[in-house]
């Protein structure tokens, strides 16, 4: 199904037993698979294989339907994500006002495409469809800071605040 490099969950046991009390703390509710996806990935970064498959056996599911509800949201990651999460807005208004630029730029300094991270692990960088802050554009988010009216020359001055 999915093949990772780094495996999170094999490195210690006591991680497997941290995976069983976050399943734990929902009793078998129904519904209660997004909430334990979500804190699983709060907790480790990402969702790995053997993470899915240990809450598929745990919630008593198969692994396709664990994956399945998992890789239908676009919140929930099956890499390792990077320290720094860098999201650059291409709505319209931001692409209008030269968002793509602004990703291109991104891209070119950190040395990795959109959708990856960066070999050191530092930045991940994602492509955004709208923020809904139209009136910033165009508009960089690095971790939970909004950037409005970037430009090309500012955003590598951000970039080296980050590094």
């Amino acid at each position: 199904m999915l093949n990772y490099v780094t495996d999170c969950f094999s490195k210690e046991p006591r991680l497997s037993d941290e995976l069983a009390q976050i399943v734990a703390e929902y009793g078998g509710e129904k519904g209660a698979l997004i909430p334990i996806l979500q804190k699983v990935q709060e907790r480790y970064g990402y969702l790995s294989e053997e993470a899915v498959s240990r809450i598929a056996k745990l919630c008593r599911m198969s692994q396709s339907e664990v994956f399945g509800v998992a890789s239908f949201y676009a919140q929930f990651y099956f890499t390792r994500r990077g320290r720094h999460s860098i999201k650059v807005c291409l709505g319209t208004a931001c692409h209008v006002r030269g968002g793509e630029r602004i990703l291109d730029e991104v891209k070119r300094e950190l040395g990795v495409e959109s959708g990856g991270t960066t070999d050191d692990n530092r930045f991940s960088l994602e492509r955004v469809a709208c923020f809904g802050s139209c009136a910033l554009a165009p508009v960089v988010v690095i971790d939970k800071d909004v950037y409005g009216r970037m430009t090309v020359s500012r955003a590598k001055e951000i970039l080296a605040q980050y590094e």
